[in-house]
């Protein structure tokens, strides 16, 4: 009896996940590592099932959550219509795109007790911060999938006498879309962790409110319980993304299905 690829490498990967917490938990008991440096993974586990229990982990995740999705939004739809407009005007290129640029080499750590300042200790403040982190990534990879159209594509439709809005819908933006996605895929991720900064500049609630609080109480286990989480939002985002990106790029997987069963 074979076994389908995709089931074989699910139970790898489960196998993978289950030799490492053994061997985490074994190096933990055998060498005596203190729990204030690394805890052992039962430890991390009780931790987790008290926070979530008590619904404390609950509660912040939420807010974090929030953070993470409105930061996305807004940043990566800015991004997207800032990228459209750069990758079809010229004119926004020369003009806008360095001011961009520049912006975007600041480090986000630095500028990020101004925008704590300007915004408050609320939501509002980590949701800006975050969406500054997701802007680039969505406008650097729209502006290079606009491009990506052969040339000789874009002058048969205009010698057919099509408009620029009709190039832009018909060839362009499903030319782009693919890149537009990868930009969406990295952004969400790296939208967790601008929330994450901001909530470390000053906040009063969320994932990264209760690690410093966790930190400061020396309770190891109940930080790496967050990070756990964290990682799990971020996987689940990433996972959802790619969902929409197999229903909106459904050409994309085809041809992927055809190429691996050929």
């Amino acid at each position: 009896m074979t076994i389908p690829r995709g089931r074989l490498e699910l139970l790898l990967s489960i196998l993978l996940f289950v030799v490492f917490v053994l061997g985490w938990e074994a190096a933990c008991v055998l060498l005596e590592v203190p729990a204030i440096v690394v805890p052992a993974p039962s430890a991390v586990a009780v931790a987790m099932y008290a926070g979530l229990a008590s619904g404390e982990l609950v509660t912040h995740f939420w807010v974090t959550f929030a953070e993470v999705l409105l930061g996305f939004v807004f940043g990566a739809g800015a991004g997207f219509v800032l990228g459209v407009l750069v990758g079809l005007f010229p004119l926004m290129e020369r003009t806008v795109y360095p001011y961009i640029v520049a912006f975007q080499t600041l480090p986000k750590v630095a500028i990020a007790p101004i925008i704590v300042i300007w915004f408050g200790y609320g939501m509002e403040s980590k949701v800006v911060i975050t969406a500054t982190i997701a802007f680039f990534p969505v406008l650097a990879n729209t502006i290079v999938g606009l491009r990506a159209i052969p040339r000789e594509q874009v002058e048969l439709m205009v010698a057919f006498t099509a408009s620029r809005w009709q190039v832009f819908r018909m060839a362009r933006l499903p030319q782009a879309l693919p890149y537009v996605f990868v930009g969406l895929d990295v952004a969400i991720v790296l939208s967790v962790i601008g929330a994450i900064v901001g909530e470390f500049v000053g906040s009063q609630a969320g994932l990264g409110y209760l690690i410093l609080q966790r930190n400061f109480n020396l309770d190891m286990a109940g930080v790496f319980a967050i990070l756990i989480i964290l990682s799990l939002m971020g996987i689940g985002l990433h996972l959802a993304v790619n969902a929409v990106q197999r229903r909106v790029v459904f050409w994309m997987a085809s041809s992927t299905d055809r190429v691996m069963g050929a």
